[in-house]
């Protein structure tokens, strides 16, 4: 059943690209909110608990069906609801190991850049961005001390997001709503699959007879 989970998650990801490319709502609809509960239930079938990254993939449910909704005030209901994610991905990641100082360097001067650039073009959503952005770049600083899979989707998912601020900031451009959901899926797939392969249990090695013979100090 866990590789049904991944599987079934191609699939809906694939029509949700589907539906991005051919501008279908009810396809987006039918799909998107589907992308995060596919991969909590691998999460699930793999720990049988529940963990900050399953916090933050409820979150990234909230806000993939808030961010349908056309508006500014879903939109930052939205953002809202991936600062939840961000920061509970966050919290999983540093419990787990601290991340590398040139990761956080690099991530840091990367939001000041982008924020940089965005700032005269985003109005009234200038501080919301900032702090938003923030949570998500030190998210994927943390992201890179736990694997590289997870690094991976750590960067892609500030990849996706930035281009969402593009979007924002009035710097739409062909294709850009096809690249900001496949990034964004390959961030989820990547960050939940590999934060499962780096807290998997290893099996305790059977103890050989000449240590099962040993008497007990």
């Amino acid at each position: 059943m866990r590789r049904s989970w991944l599987a079934l998650f191609g699939v809906v990801a694939l029509v949700e690209l589907v539906g991005v490319a051919l501008e279908s709502t009810p396809t987006q609809w039918l799909a998107k909110p589907l992308l995060a509960p596919l991969l909590l239930a691998y999460l699930w079938d793999r720990r049988r608990r529940v963990d900050p990254v399953a916090v933050g993939l409820v979150a990234a449910t909230a806000g993939d069906v808030a961010l349908l909704v056309p508006g500014q005030a879903a939109f930052l209901a939205g953002m809202g609801c991936f600062l939840v994610t961000q920061i509970a991905f966050l919290t999983a990641f540093l419990r787990h190991r601290r991340p590398p100082v040139a990761a956080l360097v690099g991530y840091l001067l990367a939001w000041a850049g982008a924020n940089a650039l965005l700032w005269g073009s985003l109005g009234a959503l200038r501080l919301p961005v900032l702090g938003y952005s923030l949570a998500l770049s030190l998210m994927a600083a943390a992201a890179a001390g736990v694997s590289r899979r997870t690094a991976a989707g750590g960067a892609l998912f500030l990849v996706s997001d930035l281009l969402i601020g593009v979007g924002a900031a009035g710097g739409a451009f062909p294709g850009r709503d096809l690249l900001v959901m496949t990034t964004y899926a390959a961030a989820l797939l990547l960050i939940t699959t590999g934060w499962v392969a780096a807290t998997a249990r290893r099996p305790a090695r059977p103890a050989s007879p000449a240590e099962a013979a040993q008497p007990v100090s």
